[in-house]
């Protein structure tokens, strides 16, 4: 039973795009990649572009260069994309230092991080209720 499951699926179409030097945390970055999973991409973009957190222009950047390359590289409609993904992990933290009272000297962590976006097509849903 389960080879004529694996026949009759479509292959699920996905588009990547990664940003690998974003400047911010991943505790700031977070928040706002979970506000825009699951929602159109021109949505998604009106809402990063209308937000106040100054992370959201690289994250509005990273999703336009998603859309581009489904467009160029796989000729997917943009009207039907959703964003499936959206997820971020840790690079590299430059160590800085301020000087402090009585000559002593305090750390300051300045983390980069990557970030990932996925999108795919939007599913049809048939009359009865199911997902194609």
């Amino acid at each position: 039973m389960s080879k004529k499951n694996n026949k009759s699926e479509k292959k699920i179409k996905i588009v990547r795009s990664v940003n690998k030097n974003v400047r911010s945390s991943t505790r700031k970055l977070n928040p706002i990649l979970r506000s825009i999973v699951g929602k159109k991409v021109d949505v998604a973009i009106r809402d990063l572009s209308f937000s106040e957190k100054r992370i959201s222009n690289d994250i509005r950047k990273t999703i336009s260069s998603a859309v581009a390359n489904a467009e160029n590289n796989f000729q997917y409609d943009i009207d039907k994309l959703i964003v499936k993904e959206a997820y971020c992990g840790k690079q590299i933290v430059m160590k800085r230092f301020r000087a402090r009272a009585k000559g002593r000297a305090s750390a300051i962590m300045k983390p980069y991080s990557n970030l990932t976006i996925i999108l795919s097509e939007k599913m049809k849903v048939e009359e009865n209720g199911t997902k194609n």
